[in-house]
């Protein structure tokens, strides 16, 4: 069998209190699977791509990227930006998405997007504050790119709609948590807070 890599961690969120532990004895396992082949560039283009849009279309939109591109796995910055307007509404992304996407393509190539080895040796905060100063790149999205590009264990969304619902319905909250309330209560679960962002994703509605 393999070993869970997640065991560490749901074992400590699950001592926090009562409801932390059915609710993950009710998840089973931390399923959590980062993608670690998506360099920086990759992983941010995605994400806008994806943005405000359920899965399903956000694959459509990127895979009709991905078809103007034939020869490559993923196209560079360079092959974005020389990539006419009308090809890119094409496939399905509006024109404040291709604006943002070319942006952070020229930013790549300017080395503010840095390769995937230095983000890597970057401390968390300072990537996020290296990358928000990109149009249309906020915190939430290099967040996103912590957790499933670079694998950083302790990541806590706190502007995500998701783990803030989640955590008010684990609690049976009236209302949803604040941004600074969620960093504030979150901090009772580091070093494990991107595990527990996946399983506040997951808690059910009553």
């Amino acid at each position: 069998m393999t070993p869970d890599p997640y065991l560490s961690a749901t074992e400590f969120l699950k001592s926090i209190d009562d409801d932390w532990a059915r609710h993950i004895a009710a998840i089973g396992p931390c399923r959590h699977e980062p993608h670690a082949a998506h360099d920086p560039y990759e992983s941010l283009v995605r994400s806008i791509a994806y943005q405000q849009l359920h899965a399903r279309a956000g694959d459509a939109i990127v895979g009709r990227l991905l078809a103007l591109f034939p020869s490559t796995t993923f196209p560079r910055p360079e092959q974005i930006l020389a990539t006419g307007f009308d090809s890119m509404r094409g496939c399905g992304f509006s024109a404040s998405k291709i604006a943002t996407i070319q942006g952070i393509a020229q930013a790549a190539l300017d080395g503010v997007v840095p390769d995937y080895a230095t983000a890597l040796a970057m401390e968390d905060e300072a990537l996020i504050e290296r990358l928000v100063t990109l149009r249309g790149v906020g915190r939430w999205t290099v967040e996103m790119l912590l957790i499933y590009s670079l694998e950083r264990p302790d990541i806590l969304p706190a502007d995500d709609f998701g783990v803030r619902e989640g955590y008010r319905r684990l609690k049976g909250l009236e209302v949803q948590p604040t941004r600074k309330q969620m960093i504030e209560i979150g901090l009772a679960w580091s070093p494990f807070r991107t595990v527990a962002s996946w399983y506040l994703w997951r808690v059910p509605s009553r």
